[in-house]
Order: C-alpha cells, then sequence, then structure tokens
C-alpha cells in the first residue's frame, strides 16, 4: 500500500515553491516517513525552520511549526523543548542556515545534549538568497560571491557536531531514501541532541553554475560516491575518495532538560 503523505500535510499548501530536481522534497518525504515510523503524535510534534530554501518545510506540514528568524531556528526550539520538555521538537535548516549565522546556536545545541532532532539539508550553496557560498561549499566551487572559486574549506557537518558534543551523529543523502529516513527516525527516538547531515541537491544556483549536469546527474552522483560506515569499518581501504554516510555516533548521556529539572528540583525543596 502506497504512503499516505496527504495525512501530514496541510490542505491546499501544493505545489510548493522548490526548484524543479530540488532534493528538499525528497529530504521533507523522508522526515514524513520517519515522524510516522516513530508514531509521534502531531499536536505534540514542534517543526521548526530558520530562512533559506529548507525553512519553507513548515509551512506545508500539519504540526505546530514555526518560521523563525535567520540562524536563530535552534535557540527558538530550545525555548520550546525547556517550555515544554515532554514534546517532540524538530529542525529542519539549511547548510547556510546552521552553521553560519546559526553556528553559534549549533555548538551550544550540541553541548548541551538537549533533546531536539536537528536535519540539516546540506546541498553546499545559500540557494534562496543569491546563491552565496556557504559554510559548506567545497573549496574550489562556484558561487556568486565566489566567481572565480571559493577560497575557504568546507565544514564538515558530522565532524563539527561530534567536536561540539552531539550525542547522536548521522549522514544519508536524497539518493538513498531508504537508509535517510531510517537515520532520522532513529535520531528522534534518540534522548540527547541529535544531528542528521541530509546531502542533497540544488541543481539551480549549484548545479548549473558549477556544470555539475541535471539534477538526475547530481542525485546518481551520491549513488557512486558514497559509502557506508559499516562497510569502512571493516574496510578502511573503501573510504578512499568517498564521502561516508551512516551513524556516527549514539551515546547515552545526561539530557538537558532532565538535568535542568534536577536543579529545580532541588531548589525547590
Amino acid at each position: 500500500m502506497a504512503f499516505d503523505y496527504d495525512q501530514y500535510m496541510r490542505p491546499g499548501k501544493l505545489p510548493h515553491i522548490w526548484c524543479p530536481g530540488c532534493a528538499h522534497g525528497i529530504v521533507m518525504k523522508s522526515i514524513i516517513r520517519a515522524i510516522d515510523r516513530e508514531q509521534l503524535d502531531k499536536d505534540n510534534t514542534v517543526i521548526v525552520s530558520g530562512i533559506g530554501c529548507a525553512s519553507r518545510m513548515p509551512g506545508y506540514v500539519d504540526f505546530n511549526t514555526l518560521h523563525t528568524t535567520h540562524g536563530r531556528a535552534l535557540g527558538f526550539a530550545t525555548g520550546v523543548k525547556m517550555a515544554k520538555p515532554s514534546m517532540d521538537v524538530i529542525v529542519v535548516s539549511g547548510d547556510g542556515d546552521a552553521l553560519a549565522i546559526g553556528g553559534n546556536h549549533f555548538i551550544h545545541s550540541c553541548r548541551r545534549n538537549i533533546n531536539i532532532t536537528l536535519i540539516v539539508f546540506n546541498n553546499n550553496i545559500y540557494g534562496m538568497t543569491g546563491g552565496q557560498f556557504s559554510p559548506t561549499t567545497p573549496h574550489g566551487r562556484l558561487a556568486s560571491t565566489t566567481p572565480y572559486g571559493n577560497p575557504d574549506y568546507a565544514f564538515d557537518v558530522v565532524d563539527l557536531a561530534m567536536g561540539a558534543g552531539a550525542s547522536y551523529v548521522a549522514r544519508g543523502t536524497a539518493y538513498h531514501t531508504v537508509p535517510l529516513t531510517r537515520l532520522i527516525a532513529d535520531g528522534i527516538a534518540h534522548r540527547g541532541f541529535s544531528v542528521i547531515d541530509a546531502l542533497c541537491t540544488c541543481p539551480t544556483t549549484y548545479g548549473r553554475r558549477n556544470k555539475l549536469g541535471s539534477a538526475t546527474d547530481m542525485l546518481l552522483w551520491f549513488k557512486g560516491n558514497t559509502v557506508g560506515k559499516k562497510i569502512v569499518d571493516k574496510k578502511p581501504e573503501k573510504a578512499e575518495g568517498k564521502i561516508i554516510t551512516g551513524v556516527f555516533r549514539q551515546d547515552e548521556k545526561p539530557e538537558y532538560c532532565d538535568e535542568y529539572a534536577k536543579i529545580i528540583e532541588k531548589v525547590s525543596d
């Protein structure tokens, strides 16, 4: 039986504004399937976004939603979680929104280990706001603000999240939709701060400028240039020249709201 996405969509909001070939819709569907797998209550679930292409998702889905200011999605989400710790809080954010103007919120959410799930829609560019290079634009790639090649070296979202202390860290791609759904679902189920680096395509402002072919070509690139972490763990040589996908960390450690509640209880005694 076909999956019923309509049960999670707001009536009358489609068609979406994403460009033809944009993989954001694919990632959104993985998130919806993950929510369904974890059987989250729509009335007890909050989806928060900042500014950018990924930020449009809360407008389409039928949950409690917040469309906030640029880079501040995790700040708003932290406020929601602290006010109502029982709610399931999910943040969707682009690579620029999460790691540039939102970078400070990112690292502190990781170190606090607050029970929020962050999905980074990582398409290597500021897609909506003009095609500027982002913190994940590869070295040498073209963008509107680096017309002769990006002189910066890119952040690795997984390395950054692990270094800052996130207790669940994973990476998937928009090509590998079934594994991506599973990674997001496991992140939602994990009690602590979860980061899923969702590699996706931007054929309009990134692919076209860098002559990466069609939207299909860009998705197929993920098929040929990624390898699962479980394979690499057994055969490290398989990682040569590849992007590694899978779960990189899944640790049990004290959750921030729980620790804060202990302080309140101690002070109240």
